[in-house]
């Protein structure tokens, strides 16, 4: 069991649609010439979309539940010969052998899971085993500027409302997100409330916590980890990173 397995049931009703990042990633795996590495691939939001252009991907995920919606997504779509799946720690990626990939990446803000700065060196130093020499790394963070931080305040805020097109269920998600700027950490809950056909009320919480990373902080443990960056974007369009960017997106190589 992990804690993501919680998200699972309505990761796809959220985020499947959203593929802004997709050019971004297409891109440089047109570019990389051998196999993909996903890190914390959910259910198989961008994997889908890379198998299905040619590319031979593999998805590392801690969440059972996870792994099971992407391999039945990949099998209905006739993929599954393309794309390996791993239940498998990020820090570690011990399940991963000896293999080696050209690009690997770990998208919307999915690194910030890991809970700490050694966590985070963990996966950066086993990513940084599994690339070749001339592979590359994208790291896809949201950027902690104050005006975003300051709004962790630990208020319960309706954030969206979806149907659930197997069910014709609606669901409300409400959010509530605090600050623990000592450690660098949002402790966020997300509340889903299900109201199904017949007027039930079901309810399913789901806390987690993400450790946010400075500019610069993301360079020394990309540095410490044994990459060498490469260019620091603002944007999936490839702005440069800027103060007033949303986003803070590395793409770093491996050093010699």
């Amino acid at each position: 069991m992990s804690e993501f397995d919680a998200f699972a049931p309505y990761y796809d009703l959220e985020f499947a649609g959203f593929l802004d990042d997709l050019p971004l990633y297409e891109g440089y795996a047109a570019g990389a010439g051998g196999p993909l590495l996903e890190l914390a691939c959910g259910t198989g939001r961008l994997l889908l979309p890379l198998a299905r252009a040619g590319h031979l991907v593999t998805g590392v995920d801690v969440s059972p539940a996870m792994l099971a919606r992407a391999r039945a997504r990949l099998a209905e779509a006739g993929l599954a010969d393309r794309v390996t799946l791993v239940e498998d720690d990020m820090r570690s990626l011990a399940r991963l052998g000896p293999a080696r990939f050209r690009l690997a990446f770990c998208a919307i803000n999915s690194f910030l899971h890991l809970p700490d700065q050694a966590a985070q060196l963990d996966a950066l130093r086993a990513a940084r085993r599994h690339l070749d020499p001339g592979g590359r790394l994208i790291l896809d963070l949201f950027h902690p500027h104050p005006d975003v931080l300051a709004n962790y305040d630990g208020r319960l805020v309706h954030e969206e409302t979806f149907v659930d097109p197997a069910t014709g269920d609606r669901i409300d998600k409400f959010v509530s997100r605090t600050l623990d700027a000592a450690t660098q950490t949002i402790h966020t809950t997300f509340v889903y409330d299900r109201l199904d056909a017949g007027g039930r009320l079901h309810r399913r919480v789901a806390p987690f916590r993400m450790r946010y990373i400075h500019r610069y902080e993301l360079e020394l443990l990309l540095e410490r980890a044994g990459f060498a960056l490469v260019e620091l974007l603002g944007d999936y369009a490839l702005a440069p990173f800027a103060a007033d960017s949303l986003q803070l997106i590395a793409v770093a190589r491996p050093r010699a």
